[in-house]
């Protein structure tokens, strides 16, 4: 099918950087990976990814990490593992 149609958009050029450098490290280009999002969007019939809105719990942890309240720094996974009890 002939590609004709075009999508417009306004993106922060930072995040736009950020995220066609990491579309070339996949070997992807804005286009294809544009073209591949509608597509998951057209067979799932739906978006891709869950949109939720956070409940409070959530909301709360968000606010304090922001302001780097109540943060658990660990020294690699096995650290981390081990603080998680896991």
């Amino acid at each position: 099918m002939a590609k004709i149609s075009t999508v417009r958009a306004r993106i922060e050029p930072e995040l736009k950087a950020e995220v066609e450098k990491l579309f070339k490290q996949l070997g992807l280009s804005t286009t294809e990976a544009i073209n591949l999002f509608y597509r998951q969007i057209k067979m799932r019939k739906g978006l891709p990814f869950n949109v939720v809105i956070p409940n409070k719990t959530t909301e709360k942890v968000f606010k304090e990490t922001d302001i780097k309240r109540n943060l658990i720094r660990c020294d690699g996974t096995d650290d981390m593992f081990k603080k998680l009890g896991i």
